[in-house]
C-alpha cells in the first residue's frame, strides 16, 4: 500500500480554467506535444469544441494535480461511439503517485457512461512511459504513422492506440 492518499476525480467546472491553464503550460514538453510550447497571451484553456464537461481532473489535498480530456475522434455520427482522450496532464510533483492511471480509469467509466462501445487516444512513439502506462490500462497499438512529427530535431511517430469498453 502506497504512504500517499489517492487522488479524487471529478468532473471540471469553469472556474478549474485557470488552474487548467496553468498546469497545462507547466508540463508542456515534446515528449508528448506537437505543438510550440505555449507563449502569451495564452489561449483559453477550454476551446469551443471541448468545455469543462469533457473534462475530468484530479485533486491531491485539495489541489488540482491532473486533467483528461474526452471528445470525439470525428464529428460523423456513423462514429459518435467513439470516445477519445485528447489530453492528458499530470503535475510534476505529483507523478508517481497514480494521478493518471485514476484519471484513465474515470475516462474509461465516463465514456461507458457516455454510450461508447471504444475509447481511443494518440501518443508520441518515443513517449514510452505513456505508452506502457496505456497498454497496462488495456489499451493496444491499432495503428502507426511513421515520421508524423518534426520534433525538437527528431522525426517522431503518431502511435493510435484504442480499447473495448
Amino acid at each position: 500500500m502506497s504512504d500517499h492518499p489517492q487522488p479524487s476525480i471529478r468532473p471540471a467546472r469553469a472556474t478549474d480554467e485557470e488552474d487548467l491553464g496553468r498546469l497545462d503550460r507547466a508540463v508542456w514538453s515534446y515528449l508528448h506535444a506537437v505543438a510550440p510550447a505555449p507563449e502569451p497571451p495564452y489561449e483559453s484553456f477550454f476551446p469551443v469544441h471541448a468545455g469543462p464537461e469533457d473534462h475530468l481532473v484530479a485533486e491531491l489535498d485539495g489541489r488540482l494535480v491532473g486533467y483528461v480530456r474526452l471528445g470525439f475522434p470525428t464529428s460523423l455520427a456513423s462514429n459518435a461511439h467513439v470516445r477519445q482522450i485528447r489530453g492528458l496532464a499530470v503535475a510534476e510533483e505529483a507523478r508517481g503517485r497514480g494521478v493518471a492511471r485514476s484519471l484513465l480509469r474515470a475516462a474509461v467509466e465516463e465514456s461507458r457512461r457516455r454510450g461508447a462501445r471504444r475509447l481511443t487516444l494518440h501518443v508520441l512513439g518515443h513517449n514510452k512511459p505513456a505508452r506502457a502506462l496505456y497498454e497496462s490500462e488495456g489499451f493496444a497499438v491499432e495503428g502507426v504513422l511513421p515520421e508524423e512529427f518534426f520534433l525538437d530535431g527528431a522525426y517522431v511517430d503518431d502511435v493510435l492506440m484504442g480499447r473495448p469498453l
